[in-house]
């Protein structure tokens, strides 16, 4: 990870291009610096002028008289280079570049930013951009942006990948109570990018959660590792704009038809513990809780309201959000009987009445915070006649001081809550104008106090007792006869070398050898067409089950082959393939589909027929997979509940199950030309399991 210190918290700053002329770039850029508080050295950079802005000039960065911690570029594109180029000749760590017209308008600005990318890497310089709006630290104080206004100082660390979105951001936030460690506009990521910030801000003091607006995720070879570090130490949240690269819309398997366009990032994400949002409202709101309060330790929550409607809604969003409504123990009862009027509801919800003067919430919000039962707090005020907005929320200031559970104020209105906001924001309890929110953000504080539980095994990289030799000689084969498909022989062949349970299946290029191969097989056996261009072979009659002897698979080879030359004379088959026929078990699919940038994605879910129709489907990450996201991988579909013995039956065995998983994985990890792969079915028993058919496509 790189030295990013001096970028956010230098002694030293050169603004390159620094300006006399108001409304320039270079102008703003200098004017925030010195104006926003930055107590180190500023040094103009300016071939024509000797002040700028009443500072002395130098004429280029390289006349300086110290090599300055960080260096802002803001001239014309064609001069950018050379002024990077000089920086790492004069021993320059720390770069933003804000000049446009690099990779983004293509043609001869990408081949600037290779040319920019190549200096970065000799002279080991740390870059953000080029076409960044810049970077401020609230702490430093340093806004080195060519924003309007200087953001209030906070916990808050907020990466944009667009400009646009960052200023408007700091101007809402000034109304809006929300305040920041860091702003920074990645720009073109040339240089330093996304996941290299997060894993600085990780351990940067100031900061205490950390949102992302992304339009892109830079390539990582091990991104769930990464940022599972990461999310480890603190909340990460992004709203991720865009789709993924599974090309889904491409793929021949069930389990490539089965991906959605956009479910590699959410897969991803959600592996690493780094939680995704849908919209800049969500993107803010949930980091506000992280930046104000405590985790929980639970996922008990507790209600108090002055408006029963706002109850009522509450509930419908924890039963959404899988949130638990406590339940109060006799005590608890006891004393909040005590507290609220007969007129009034103890049972939480806890109605207070619309006429609750402050003393009521007082009482009602520490009896509740005091239960051992109650994990956190939601208190809703409706602006009725009689409510103390002012009051209530110095109540719940001092109520909760003494409790480490989280407090999330709802403050039903607008105007009427101004000053009441402002006073709970500054003393650690977010507010929001509506109780889904609330309860949505508690949902994700709750989840990350459930991330930092994780533990990672891997079981996939326990995985050796395997033949890579046989299937490479399998893959090599194919690559050969320029066939993209197995046939059902090699894919079982590939199968057995990674310890995957299947049915034997075996390749007859002539009567003789099927009968044979049926022979050894024990009967009944199934003999199928094998051509990977023939699709649907029980269409054309190339399929046949229940082959009880060793002259009717001789007969049988016969009628398959004419079947498929009448439907298809224009396809040569390669045989037909003889199949042990298997006792019937739970039917379900495991498969893989490759994305192009995060490499695997393992499939789970209900098999046979249906599995398109009902797409009953989970799906995970090879790269990183812990036994613990398999477990639940299977827990997030139906048929689960049949493997664990549906309404009496016998149930299947799930670590047989677990076990496909794990090799599939593996497999699919260590042949990157593998493009997709499905088995459907797996027949699962009381003891073990089998699958039936594997169709493995290459590269």
């Amino acid at each position: 990870m790189p030295d990013l210190d001096k970028m956010f918290k230098p002694d030293s700053v050169a603004v390159v291009g620094a300006s006399n002329s108001e409304g320039k770039v270079g102008y703003i850029i200098l004017d925030n610096i010195v104006n926003d508080g930055f107590k180190g050295k500023v040094y103009p950079i300016n071939p024509k002028d000797d002040e700028v802005q009443g500072l002395k000039a130098y004429k280029n960065v390289s006349d300086l008289p110290e090599v300055p911690d960080l260096v802002i570029i803001s001239i014309p594109s064609k001069f950018v280079n050379p002024v990077v180029k000089e920086c790492g000749e004069f021993g320059v760590k720390n770069l933003v570049v804000i000049t446009a017209g690099f990779k983004e308008v293509g043609g001869e600005g990408v081949k600037m930013e290779e040319e920019m990318v190549s200096y970065i890497e000799k002279y080991d310089m740390n870059l953000i951009g080029p076409n960044s709006l810049g970077t401020t630290d609230c702490h430093t104080p340093l806004n080195s942006s060519f924003s309007q206004v200087m953001p209030s100082k906070g916990n808050i660390a907020f990466i944009s990948q667009s400009g646009a979105m960052m200023v408007a951001i700091i101007d809402w936030s000034l109304t809006a109570g929300i305040g920041f460690s860091k702003i920074i506009s990645l720009g073109n990521k040339a240089g330093t990018t996304e996941i290299e910030l997060i894993e600085y801000l990780a351990d940067d003091d100031d900061t205490a959660v950390v949102i992302c607006y992304l339009e892109s995720i830079t390539d990582d070879e091990d991104f769930v590792r990464t940022l599972r570090k990461v999310s480890y130490k603190k909340p990460v949240i992004i709203l991720k704009s865009g789709s993924s690269s599974a090309g889904a819309a491409a793929a021949s398997s069930h389990t490539g038809a089965l991906a959605g366009s956009d479910l590699a990032f959410d897969t991803a994400f959600k592996q690493s513990g780094v939680f995704r949002v849908t919209t800049m409202d969500e993107l803010f709101d949930v980091g506000l809780a992280f930046s104000k309060c405590p985790l929980p330790t639970g996922r008990n929550l507790a209600i108090i309201t002055n408006a029963g409607g706002g109850g009522v809604v509450s509930v419908d969003a924890m039963e959404r959000h899988g949130l638990d409504l406590v339940k109060f123990d006799d005590k608890t009862n006891a004393r909040l009987k005590e507290a609220v009027p007969d007129e009034g509801s103890i049972k939480n919800p806890i109605d207070v009445l619309g006429d609750a003067p402050v003393i009521r919430y007082k009482e009602s919000l520490e009896i509740v915070l005091d239960s051992d039962d109650v994990d956190g707090l939601v208190v809703m005020v409706c602006p009725t006649a009689s409510a103390d907005a002012d009051g209530i929320a110095e109540a719940l200031v001092e109520g909760s001081k003494e409790f480490d559970k989280p407090v999330i104020a709802v403050n039903m209105g607008g105007p009427t809550f101004n000053k009441a906001n402002d006073l709970l924001r500054d003393n650690g309890i977010p507010t929001y104008v509506f109780p889904e929110t609330a309860v949505k953000v508690f949902d994700y504080l709750a989840r990350f106090a459930a991330v930092q539980e994780r533990e990672y095994d891997s079981p996939v990289d326990d995985v050796n007792d395997v033949d890579k030799e046989a299937v490479e000689a399998i893959f090599d084969k194919v690559k050969s006869e320029e066939r993209d498909t197995l046939l059902g022989s090699e894919a079982y062949a590939v199968a057995e070398a990674y310890g995957i349970e299947a049915a034997p299946i075996k390749l007859a290029t002539s009567p003789e050898e099927a009968g044979i191969l049926a022979e050894e097989m024990d009967f009944p056996v199934v003999l199928k067409i094998a051509s990977d261009k023939i699709l649907h072979k029980s269409d054309i009659g190339g399929v046949k089950v229940g082959i009880s002897s060793k002259e009717e698979a001789e007969e049988v080879y016969k009628e398959i082959i004419a079947n498929a030359k009448a439907a298809h004379p224009d396809i040569v088959p390669n045989g037909v393939e003889v199949q042990k026929m298997m006792d019937s078990g739970i039917e379900v699919l495991v498969g893989m589909i490759r994305d192009r940038q995060f490499g695997p994605m393992i499939a789970f879910g209900m098999g046979g027929v249906l599995v398109n129709l009902l797409e009953d489907v989970s799906f995970k990450l090879a790269k990183g997979l812990t036994s613990s996201e398999i477990a639940e991988q299977m827990d997030d579909t139906k048929v689960i509940e049949l493997l664990k013995g549906f309404r009496g039956e016998a149930p299947g065995d799930i670590n047989a199950v677990k076990e496909a998983i794990v090799r599939v994985a593996r497999l699919t990890l260590d042949f990157p030309e593998i493009s997709e792969l499905d088995i459907n079915p797996i027949f699962v028993y009381e003891k073990g399991s089998s699958a039936l058919d594997i169709k493995i496509k290459i590269d």
